[in-house]
């Protein structure tokens, strides 16, 4: 059974930096796309970031590319979200996702919630102005 455990949540001021991280067990996660959503209250869970299982990256264009890097160490198998000079409206619970076996190599629509077969429990990040 896939279980992944977010991590490194937590209450910050505007301008400041955290990073997230996700493990996966139950499997490797070296392979595997894995991905970063947030839900805000109210509103819809979106896409934020991925890496394919060979390492290729892709970020939501309009509010977070040049701020957010996403990452995995394989060893670990854990991926991270590194965020920085963090705005009030990056305020939302955080999750991270894989794919099934059978979208281990899935590179177009890797940004769609629909591809994901397994999620986390989500944290929480909270930004003050």
């Amino acid at each position: 059974q896939v279980q992944l455990v977010e991590s490194g949540g937590g209450l910050v001021q505007a301008g400041d930096s955290l990073r997230l991280s996700c493990t996966t067990s139950g499997r490797t996660s070296g392979n595997y796309p894995m991905a970063w959503f947030r839900q805000a209250p109210g509103k819809e869970r979106e896409f934020v970031a991925a890496i394919t299982w060979s390492g290729g990256t892709t970020y939501r264009p309009d509010s977070v590319k040049g701020r957010f890097t996403i990452s995995r160490d394989n060893a670990k198998n854990t991926v991270y979200l590194q965020m920085n000079s963090l705005r009030p409206e990056d305020t939302a619970v955080y999750y991270c996702a894989t794919t099934s076996s059978g979208r281990r190599f899935l590179v177009a629509g890797i940004q769609q919630l629909a591809v994901y077969d397994y999620w986390g429990q989500g944290t929480q990040v909270t930004v003050s102005s």
